[in-house]
């Protein structure tokens, strides 16, 4: 589930991840691709297999697709003590695959390489290829899965493969865990490894889909970026009931009435501006790509969250805003059972992104009190995805990362953001293991299609990405 994280902050009128057309014309120049390796079509064999095996729920199967890319690690020469395919019991088609590259160092806290195998699903009707066969055409790779997950998970796959042949030990253990339920399954294998299994993937830290490089309309590259903090999705149920009676003798006390009232104050409700590593990171390196007042704003902001001037400047964006604080907004409502009825009931269903380390009984009780209206019930609710704080963004973190995406992309910042989505990363951070979002797979504007039509990534990107992982994965690995 890569969702927007980027998307309209940086889109100008054109482009749903790039900034203003100033900071598409300041963009470097693209540079030749990464010439694919003599062992590519190894890669690309992996790749389509994985494509290629429908996992999408509930007609495909992630047990199939861990089992396939275990019998490839198999003939690698990976042993059977080092490959653990965990199915859960009740649901067979939910495998996960977590998989054990052993370093020199058995004291210093391992690696883990995430990435979904699941994808969301795909009606051949609606293509225009064959969504569940791999097509390359016009420079680019086309199928569900293309990008959104399989391009890193199959990565992740064959840089293992690709170390195990060239003899390579790393100092820390290496752990690759390609899980089931990101987008689509009964099981979330994310979080039944964490909770479950948490020994077995245990590690100091993870990478996780989330972020990547991003392109103009043109393919330029823009930015570089890592995923260091996510937002939770929460779902507050707002409701009203009422006697209701005929529609003929109105009164004042009308569900709908006090619903709408509701929704209306939220509406012009705003949470308090919030900075993290995160966001502050991604403010001040991209204050001088955007330039003009946009960039002065975000430096004012990064430097003083309550400067209400810059605040007001930057909300105008809808990915700003959205970075900058908590959000609700309404998306759903039911109300009234009749015309000829007064309504006896009313709902709206009010989504919040929560920022990072904020407590959800925290919002509940802010919305109760601009709502201020004892006849609208806003109770408790669960969530799917656990409350988890940002891992702290340290160098130790970022500058392997600046350091390959110098070599390979110079000239282009690297940019921490901050996800208004969710991504599995999420349970890991609950969990104790700093995640981040880190692939080098360059989208355009569109990102992707994922989960739409005509899924594509080009392949340009998928081989630099498979370069610039490769070369990122040792330099944490002998990291000390």
């Amino acid at each position: 589930m890569l969702k927007p994280v980027f998307s309209a902050a940086l889109a100008g009128a054109a482009a749903a991840l790039i900034a203003t057309s100033a900071m598409a014309a300041s963009a470097p120049a693209p540079v030749p691709a990464v010439p694919p390796p003599a062992d590519v079509a190894d890669f690309r064999a992996l790749y389509k297999e994985l494509v290629e095996t429908n996992t999408s729920f509930p007609a495909g199967s992630c047990t199939l697709a861990a089992e396939r890319v275990a019998a490839r690690m198999k003939a690698a020469g990976f042993g059977d003590d080092q490959l653990h395919l965990i199915v859960p019991p009740d649901h067979p088609k939910d495998g996960n695959l977590v998989v054990i590259y052993p370093g020199r160092d058995p004291k210093a806290k391992a690696v883990l390489l995430l990435a979904h195998i699941d994808v969301v699903a795909a009606k051949r009707g609606d293509w225009t290829r064959d969504p569940f066969t791999l097509v390359e055409e016009d420079g680019y790779f086309y199928a569900r899965g293309a990008f959104d997950d399989k391009a890193q998970a199959a990565i992740w796959a064959d840089t293992l493969i690709r170390y195990r042949k060239a003899g390579y030990m790393p100092r820390r253990t290496l752990k690759m865990a390609l899980t089931c339920g990101e987008d689509s399954a009964a099981v979330n294998g994310a979080e039944l490894l964490s909770t479950k299994y948490r020994d077995l993937i245990d590690a100091g830290l993870a990478l996780n889909e989330g972020a990547g490089g991003q392109l103009d309309g043109a393919g330029k590259r823009v930015s570089h970026t890592v995923l260091a903090a996510e937002k939770l999705s929460v779902s507050f149920v707002f409701e009203v009931t009422n006697p209701g009676g005929h529609s003929s003798r109105p009164v004042p006390d009308n569900a709908i009435y006090h619903l709408v009232r509701a929704v209306d104050r939220v509406s012009r409700y705003e949470f308090p501006v919030q900075l993290n590593d995160a966001n502050r990171a991604f403010l001040t390196r991209m204050a001088p790509v955007i330039g003009g007042e946009t960039g002065t704003a975000m430096r004012a902001i990064a430097a003083n969250p309550q400067d209400a001037a810059a605040d007001a400047l930057l909300s105008r964006d809808p990915t700003f805003h959205a970075m900058l604080r908590t959000t609700c907004v309404a998306t759903m409502l039911e109300a009234g059972h009749a015309e000829n009825a007064l309504p006896q009931r009313a709902r709206a269903t009010i989504n919040c992104r929560i920022f990072p380390g904020v407590p959800m009984e925290d919002v509940r009780q802010a919305l109760i009190k601009q709502v201020d209206d004892p006849a609208v019930s806003i109770p408790p609710v669960t969530h799917r995805f656990p409350l988890a704080a940002a891992p702290p963004l340290t160098p130790q973190v970022l500058g392997p990362v600046e350091t390959v995406s110098a070599q390979l992309w110079p000239g282009v910042p690297v940019v921490p953001i901050l996800q208004a989505a969710a991504t599995d990363a999420t349970f890991l951070n609950a969990a104790g293991i700093p995640a981040f979002g880190i692939s080098g797979l360059f989208v355009d504007p569109d990102l992707g299609h994922i989960h739409g039509l005509n899924e594509r990534i080009s392949v340009r990107s998928v081989y630099e990405g498979r370069e610039f992982l490769y070369r990122l994965v040792r330099l944490y690995a002998d990291q000390k």
